[in-house]
C-alpha cells in the first residue's frame, strides 16, 4: 500500500469516527443542521479521497449514501431510528472496504459484496426511491418571501426560483440580437414564473433612437439546470448585455454546504465559488479585472495600496450573495488552520517508537552504570558531569514517554455507539456520560484496555441498569445512567465504569460462592472480598442466560488481562442505587521512577510515585507486625521474613511507607539505596505465581533488582489492620 493509500485509510477512519458521533448526536436532535452537514460532509470526503486513490468500490457505494443524505438535507425524508441504524450499518461497512483496501485485496469477497448490496437496496428502497409512510419535510413552512402556486394536483407547492437580473446593450438590435428569443429560449430550460420588463432606461420620446434597444428585464426562473447553463443562453449576447444571476434561497443554502464540504485543498475564493457552480467563469474573470483596475484599490496602507478583495467585488457586482463569500472565506480559513496544524505534526509507525523507547530504556540502565562508576571513582569533575548526563538521559526518558501518550476520550466515544445499539437489543432507555476523556494513558494500553472496558459496559447495561417499567416502579427515572470516568491518582489512572442500577445482590453472590465451593458456609468476609467474588472463573449469578451474558464467561478474563497490565479491579456497590468498577492501571508499562531498597544482598525497586515517607523501626516494634504512626495504625511486611532472604537482620532496619487506592501500608527493609529510574523487565512464565513481585529491571552494576508489586503487599498487610488497630486500642489503655 503506498503512501496516499495509508493517508486516505488513516483519514477515512477518522471521517468515520466523526461521522458515527454525529449520526448518534443526531438522533437526539434531528433539527440540528450543523451536524447534519457534518455527517454529509464526512461521507463527501471519504468520496472524494476514494477517488484520488481510485478505489472505485469504495466511490460506488459511499455515493448512494451520499445521495441519501443529500435528501435528508433537503428535507424530502425525515430522520427516524431506522434510518440512523441503516447510515450506522453503511458506516460500519464503508469501515470494512477500507480494510479490504488496506489489505491490498482488488475487490471485497462475495460476502462483503453481498452484504454491501443489500444495504443499498435497502437505502434505495425505502429512502431513495419511495420516501417512506409519514415523511416530512425539515424545511419547515415555506419563506415569507417565496409565493406559493398551484400545482397540477391541486396543492399547494412552494416556488425556489433563480432571479435573474438582465439589461440589454443598445447596439443588441444593431447587432441583429432578438431579446425575445433569449427569453424563449430560457423557457426551454426551465419555466419563467414572473417576469418584469424594465424601462428605466427608456429616454424621452424626441431622444429616442428606433435601433437602440432600452429593455432590461427582472425574471424569477424556476429550473433545475444550474448557473453556467442558464448563463449559457446569453452567450452570443455576452458583450451587449449586463447579467446577474442570483440562485434560489434554498439553492443558497445548498452551496454553503457544498463549500463547507469540500476536500481540504488550498484554494482561492474565487476557485471555491466556481467550484461548487455558485459562480461561473466568467462571473469569475470579470471579477479579476474589475479588481486589477486602477481605480480599485481600498485605503492606502503602509506598504502601498491595497486592492479591493475579490469577495467585496462580485457582492457588489450581484453575482453572488454575502453569505456565499462568508462561506468561502471561513473554508479558507478551516483550509488554512488545518495546514498550519498539520505542518506541526507527523505521521510515524508505531513499531518505531517502540524501538526509541528501547533504545530509552537501554540509555537508562547505562546511565545509571556511568553514574556508579563515577560515584566510585571519587573524582568530583566525573561525578557532577555524570549527574548533569543523568538530568539530561530522565529529561530524554520523559519526553520520549510523552510521544506514546493519548487521550483515552478517543476509547470512551466508541461507547456511545455500543450504549445505543445495546439499549435498543435491551428495550431500555440509557444515556452514557463521558467525563475525563483528556486523561492521557500508554497507546499499548488504550489499545488492551478496550476488550475489559467493553465488557463491563455490556455487563452493566444487561444486569445492572433495570428495565423501565421496574425503575418506575422503585421510584427512579425510566432512563438509566452509565457513566465512564478517568482521572489521575497517585501516579495511576483509574477508569470508572459507573451505573444508577439495582445493585450487585450480595447475599446471591454469597449462597453462588457456597454452592460452587468457593467459599465456607458461615465464613466472614467483607464486602470488597464478596463482590470481587463475581471475578472468578464461570461465576454466575443470572437465573436467565442472555445473548449479552450469563454463562459466566468474560468476568475472570476481564481481571486477568487488567492484571496483565499491571492493573487491578475494584467493585462497590450498593443495593438498589448502583455499582462502580474502578480498574487503577499504572501509566506506563516502560520506564517508571523507582526507590531502591536492599535485603541482605538482594536490591529491591519499590514505584517512587506510591511511597509516601521513610521511618526508622523503633526497637521492641520489631516483634509485631504494625507500628504506630502518629497516632495512625500502620500494618507492615517483613520483606526479608517474606522472601525468606537468609541471614540476621541488622540492629538498625527501616520502614517505607506507601499507598495504594487510599490504603497504608508499611514495608520493612534493611538499607535505603536512593531514587532509581527504573526500566521494567517482565518477568519469566515460571516467575508469574511469585506474589509480591511486579517485574524486573537491571541496575548499574550489571546486577538484577526485583520490583515489588505494592498492590499485592497493601492488600495482604490490609488483612492485618483490625486486628493490629484492637491491640493499639488496648495497649493505650494499659498506658
Amino acid at each position: 500500500m503506498d503512501e496516499i493509500t495509508t493517508v486516505f485509510v488513516t483519514e477515512s477512519r477518522e471521517q468515520l469516527a466523526a461521522l458515527e458521533a454525529a449520526l448518534l448526536q443526531l438522533e437526539s436532535d434531528p433539527e440540528d443542521d450543523d451536524t447534519l452537514n457534518a455527517v454529509f460532509r464526512s461521507a463527501h470526503t471519504i468520496k472524494g479521497g476514494a477517488g484520488v486513490v481510485e478505489c472505485d468500490f469504495i466511490v460506488a457505494f459511499t455515493h448512494v449514501v451520499e445521495n441519501a443524505l443529500d435528501k435528508l438535507r433537503n428535507g424530502e425524508i425525515k430522520l427516524n431510528v431506522d434510518l440512523v441504524a441503516l447510515l450506522l450499518a453503511c458506516s460500519d461497512h464503508i469501515g470494512n472496504l477500507l480494510g479490504v483496501l488496506e489489505a491490498g485485496t482488488p475487490d471485497p469477497d462475495a460476502e462483503l459484496a453481498a452484504e454491501g448490496m443489500a444495504l443499498l437496496a435497502r437505502l434505495q428502497r425505502d429512502w431513495i426511491d419511495d420516501k417512506p409512510a409519514g415523511g416530512l419535510s425539515r424545511s419547515g413552512p415555506p419563506s415569507p418571501r417565496e409565493e406559493p402556486v398551484q400545482s397540477s394536483g391541486g396543492g399547494e407547492v412552494e416556488t425556489d426560483c433563480w432571479h435573474i437580473s438582465l439589461r440589454f446593450g443598445p447596439d443588441v438590435l444593431r447587432n441583429g440580437m432578438d431579446p425575445l428569443s433569449f427569453l424563449r429560449y430560457l423557457a426551454s430550460i426551465g419555466r419563467i414564473v414572473r417576469l418584469e420588463t424594465i424601462a428605466d432606461a427608456m429616454p424621452d420620446a424626441d431622444a429616442m433612437d428606433p435601433e437602440a434597444c432600452y429593455l432590461g428585464f427582472e425574471i424569477s426562473f424556476a429550473s433545475t439546470a444550474d448557473k453556467a447553463a442558464i448563463e449559457r443562453v446569453f452567450d452570443f449576447v455576452s458583450d451587449d448585455c449586463t447579467l446577474h444571476i442570483l440562485p434560489p434561497h434554498s439553492k443558497l443554502a445548498d452551496y454553503v454546504s457544498l463549500v463547507l464540504a469540500l476536500p481540504e485543498d488550498t484554494m482561492r475564493l474565487g476557485e471555491i465559488l466556481v467550484r461548487v457552480g455558485a459562480l461561473t467563469q466568467s462571473e469569475l474573470e470579470a471579477g479579476l479585472r474589475t479588481q486589477q483596475e486602477p481605480g480599485e484599490t481600498a485605503d492606502d496602507t503602509i506598504g502601498g495600496a491595497q486592492q479591493t478583495p475579490l469577495g467585496e467585488i462580485l457582492v457588489d457586482q450581484q453575482v453572488v450573495q454575502p453569505e456565499l463569500v462568508e462561506a468561502a472565506v471561513v473554508k479558507q480559513k478551516q483550509v488554512q488552520d488545518k495546514k498550519v496544524a498539520e505542518s506541526r505534526l507527523i505521521r510515524i509507525q508505531a513499531d518505531k517508537l517502540d524501538t526509541l523507547i528501547d533504545l530509552v530504556g537501554e540509555l537508562v540502565i547505562a546511565g545509571a552504570s556511568v553514574h556508579l562508576l563515577a560515584g566510585k571513582s571519587g573524582l568530583g569533575d566525573l561525578v557532577e558531569a555524570s549527574s548533569l548526563t543523568s538530568r539530561l538521559v530522565e529529561s530524554i526518558r520523559d519526553a520520549a514517554l510523552q510521544l506514546r501518550m493519548v487521550q483515552i476520550g478517543e476509547t470512551f466515544n466508541r461507547f456511545n455507539r455500543v450504549v445505543r445499539d445495546v439499549s435498543l437489543e435491551l428495550g431500555k432507555d440509557i444515556e452514557l456520560a463521558i467525563s475525563g476523556g483528556d486523561t492521557e494513558l500508554d497507546k499499548s494500553m488504550v489499545e488492551k484496555i478496550g476488550d475489559p472496558l467493553m465488557h463491563l459496559v455490556r455487563n452493566a447495561m444487561d444486569h445492572g441498569i433495570e428495565a423501565p417499567d421496574v425503575r418506575v416502579a422503585n421510584g427512579k427515572p425510566a432512563r438509566g445512567r452509565l457513566e465512564l470516568n478517568a482521572y489521575h491518582d497517585s501516579g495511576s489512572i483509574v477508569i470508572e465504569v459507573v451505573d444508577d442500577g439495582g445493585g450487585l445482590k450480595r447475599e446471591r453472590i454469597i449462597a453462588k460462592a457456597v454452592e460452587r465451593g468457593i467459599i465456607q458456609p458461615g465464613q466472614t468476609l467483607t464486602d470488597s472480598e464478596i463482590y470481587n467474588l463475581i471475578f472468578e472463573a464461570g461465576f454466575s449469578t443470572v437465573e436467565q442466560v442472555s445473548n449479552l451474558s450469563g454463562r459466566g464467561v468474560g468476568m475472570d478474563v476481564v481481571r486477568r488481562n487488567i492484571q496483565s497490565l499491571r492493573g487491578t479491579v475494584d467493585v462497590s456497590s450498593t443495593a438498589g442505587e448502583g455499582s462502580r468498577f474502578a480498574i487503577r492501571l499504572p501509566l506506563t508499562l516502560a520506564i517508571i521512577d523507582g526507590f531502591l531498597v536492599g535485603i541482605g544482598r538482594a536490591a529491591y525497586v519499590i514505584p517512587l510515585d506510591s511511597v509516601v515517607e521513610c521511618i526508622e523501626l523503633n526497637q521492641g516494634e520489631d516483634v509485631r507486625d504494625y507500628v504506630n504512626l502518629r497516632g495512625e495504625v500502620l500494618p507492615f511486611v517483613r520483606l526479608r521474613e517474606m522472601f525468606e532472604v537468609p541471614g540476621a537482620a541488622p540492629p538498625r532496619q527501616n520502614v517505607v511507607v506507601v499507598q495504594y487506592a487510599g490504603l497504608k501500608a508499611g514495608i520493612v527493609v534493611d538499607q535505603l539505596m536512593g531514587e532509581f529510574q527504573t526500566v521494567i523487565k517482565p518477568l519469566g512464565s515460571i516467575f508469574r505465581h511469585i506474589k509480591g513481585i511486579g517485574g524486573s529491571t537491571i541496575l548499574g552494576s550489571g546486577e538484577v533488582a526485583l520490583i515489588l508489586d505494592v498492590q499485592a503487599l497493601v492488600k495482604r498487610c490490609a488483612a492485618n489492620a483490625n486486628q493490629g488497630a484492637e491491640r493499639l486500642q488496648i495497649e493505650s489503655v494499659t498506658r
